[in-house]
């Protein structure tokens, strides 16, 4: 690699107000080094150095109402949405909200690990775990920004200051993506093999199944930005690259499974273990948990979680697109005169005697225990305001710590494990390339039966799963590819990784862009029965199409007054073209303006900013 394409790190300095300071950042010692200077000497100060980057690397769980965190990062896709707009789906995004890429202030931070960690002395099996969690870091933060802002440019040294090191180009995409995969296939090899989640650390099935996510993703990236010839895709790609980046993947996600050290999470209950593995506060010994974080409320550290979803509102809603996609009991598409029928009573079509179990442990159904001696009501609180209500009449369940009294009351004290890689996962993505290779139907059958036995599910028949309605936004894909596709929202619902997966595909055009998210049915089903006086929403009446003096519209709803089928629209008056993501722009967020003047004009602005 040319020196030059090392060097931007010194421009993070600058773009972050650092350059400023008496002393350049670039010369300081590490904010977070330990007491010995320019050694790290021991394995234990290895561990303690390694340890910095585990705090914030990995997803946790919502703090607040519309926050980030994993039970609500589904948020303004097609699987959820809350009261107030995503700015980036909505198309709402502007130069003006960019930030600086702070993860290079980490980079800085692990390159500096690996031109000091040789200094240690100890057992080599201890210094090579460390330098493999070092590795799997250096991986991660570079993944997180590709997926933000595609080419960056690769440095894998600390660097000193020189203000000449600026002016250097970003690197392609497929240059960083390799040697992401790099740096995996040595953390792979210096990693211990573990058959457990105890240590809560990186091990060598947490490697190979982040490779099997990162070729995944740039085989599906490259794949289907070039086949819409967009602005997105590596100019220079070639169909033999991304045939070697979905073999990548399918062999990561082999030599997991073919390990049988994981498996999927069952212990016989197909109407309560999806649901349980998401609040079991303690995975150490969980089958299917590669990597996770644990809450300890006794120790002040929790969330929030129960408590907003507690009251089945959080004034957010799962879409009736994600509720339509679970598959009926016996396996087909959950379409025609049945779907009808099913929503003509509010929570029917949620029913495990009905749909797929997933969906009751996913969607909160009546009669459910929400709290402590309550259950979730008859009907969503639609009516209600703030985190109390539901935007879209499907109120998210899972994670819900149902039987955690001080959870469910207090901010901070739920303790639903933040899970950052399971065996489902792999699974899914050992399907996706498989299917993508155009592999064996029934080799990709076999790797998806083990979540649908779980669920109490049929096995895969991709002939008879086949949703050829005009109106599915995957209709025209071919059943293996439309199968995979459909399990991998299915089981992953809410667990943050549907917006990814929309934008690998290149698939915002049929799902996102000019397209309101919707929720329950209510003209058509009792709900509108109830919205009276003397029903479930006289306390707080809901007023559609026009209101009465001194009121005013609170609940929009698909079509005109008169219709006989109205769903729950949300977004009809904030939306009313649909999401305005720009598909000439929005699959990448912008390059903070400073950072590209900064550069001399070295680094390009991303398409369509």
């Amino acid at each position: 690699m040319k020196v030059n394409t090392i060097k931007i790190v010194a421009l993070i300095g600058i773009a972050l107000g650092l350059s400023a300071c008496k002393k350049n950042f670039l010369d300081l010692q590490p904010l977070d080094s330990l007491s010995t200077t320019n050694s790290l000497s021991s394995t234990n100060e290895l561990k303690m150095y390694v340890n910095q980057f585990y705090q914030n690397a990995f997803p946790g769980q919502p703090t607040v109402v519309g926050g980030s965190g994993i039970a609500f990062n589904d948020a303004g896709t097609d699987n959820m949405i809350f009261s107030s707009l995503n700015a980036r789906t909505s198309g709402l995004s502007s130069l003006s909200d960019t930030t600086s890429i702070r993860e290079y202030r980490t980079i800085r931070s692990i390159n500096y690990f690996f031109e000091n960690y040789t200094h240690a002395t100890g057992q080599a099996s201890e210094i090579n775990k460390y330098v493999g969690e070092a590795r799997f870091f250096r991986a991660y933060i570079y993944f997180n920004m590709i997926r933000k802002y595609g080419g960056v440019t690769w440095v894998n040294k600390v660097l000193p200051a020189d203000q000449e090191v600026m002016a250097v180009k970003r690197d392609s995409r497929t240059l960083v993506v390799d040697s992401i995969l790099a740096d995996l296939d040595k953390a792979i090899d210096l990693l211990p093999v573990a058959s457990n989640s105890s240590s809560m650390r990186v091990h060598k099935d947490v490697a190979l199944a982040f490779k099997s996510r990162v070729a995944l993703y740039e085989g599906s990236w490259e794949k289907y930005h070039k086949a819409k010839n967009d602005a997105f895709f590596a100019k220079d790609i070639t169909d033999d690259k991304i045939k070697t980046y979905y073999e990548k993947s399918r062999d990561a996600a082999a030599a997991v499974i073919n390990s049988s050290r994981w498996s999927v999470y069952s212990t016989g209950k197909p109407l309560q273990d999806y649901g349980n593995l998401f609040i079991t506060t303690d995975l150490s010994a969980n089958s299917e948990v590669l990597l996770w974080k644990k809450y300890n409320t006794n120790d002040n550290i929790g969330h929030s979680i129960s408590k907003y979803t507690s009251t089945d509102g959080a004034d957010m809603g799962l879409t009736l697109s994600l509720v339509d996609d679970y598959l009926t009991r016996d396996g087909r598409p959950f379409t025609g005169n049945e779907r009808k029928q099913a929503q003509a009573v509010y929570g029917r079509e949620l029913s495990p005697d009905l749909r797929d179990p997933r969906l009751s442990q996913t969607v909160a159904m009546p009669g459910q225990p929400l709290k402590p001696g309550v259950n979730v009501p008859a009907y969503p609180p639609i009516n209600q305001t703030g985190f109390n209500r539901s935007t879209t009449g499907f109120p998210l369940y899972k994670f819900l710590e149902y039987n955690n009294a001080s959870a469910v009351s207090d901010d901070f004290k739920s303790m639903a494990p933040a899970i950052a890689f399971r065996y489902a996962e792999v699974l899914l993505n050992y399907a996706e390339a498989v299917a993508e290779l155009g592999g064996d139907p029934v080799v990709i059958a076999n790797a998806l039966n083990p979540l649908r036995l779980r669920a109490g599910m049929p096995l895969v028949d991709v002939n008879k799963e086949y949703n050829t309605d005009p109106t599915y936004p995957f209709y025209s894909l071919s059943p293996v590819i439309q199968c995979v596709r459909r399990e991998r929202r299915v089981e992953l619902a809410a667990e943050g990784m549907r917006l990814d997966d929309i934008l690998r595909w290149a698939a915002a055009d049929v799902l996102l862009a000019g397209k309101r998210p919707l929720g329950a049915l209510f003209v058509g089903s009792d709900m509108a029965s109830q919205n009276t006086s003397a029903g479930f929403y006289g306390s707080s009446l809901l007023y559609y199409d026009t209101a009465p003096s001194g009121k005013s519209v609170n609940l929009y709803l698909t079509g005109a007054q008169g219709d006989a089928l109205r769903y729950i629209d949300p977004y009809k008056n904030l939306l009313p073209g649909g999401y305005g993501f720009n598909l000439g722009r929005d699959y990448l967020v912008p390059i903070q303006q400073r950072m590209l003047q900064l550069t001399g004009g070295n680094w390009s602005q991303n398409p369509g900013w």
